[in-house]
């Protein structure tokens, strides 16, 4: 086995186990209790391990093409602070600034 990922999140983890096993590559998400701890605890960050260190190259371009997938296009880039906002949102949730809908072409 071999850690192939290191996630921000449990969804993001999950995402990525899903994404492997669509590819017919086995995989195992680790700590996915231990991200959650307060106090003198340490951080740990959910982990993805493939079970079979054959699958590692393919693995790996899994995760690179679903971490560098571009935003959808439909999606709206905030002018003021450059979060992206889905097209139902009309101003944006990180700054409150009005969003500028395109009209349909």
């Amino acid at each position: 086995m071999q850690r192939v990922y290191s996630a921000e999140s449990l969804v993001d983890g999950q995402l990525i186990i899903d994404h492997l096993n669509e590819a017919g590559i086995p995989s195992v998400l680790f700590h996915q209790n231990a991200s959650g701890g307060l106090g003198d605890l340490p951080v740990t960050y959910p982990e993805v391990w493939i079970k079979r260190d054959m699958d590692l190259e393919k693995a790996l371009h899994v995760i690179n093409r679903f971490v560098n997938m571009p935003l959808p296009l439909s999606d709206h880039l905030c002018r003021q602070c450059g979060e992206s906002n889905p097209t139902t949102f009309e101003i944006c949730w990180q700054c409150l600034t009005p969003l500028v809908v395109r009209a349909a072409d």
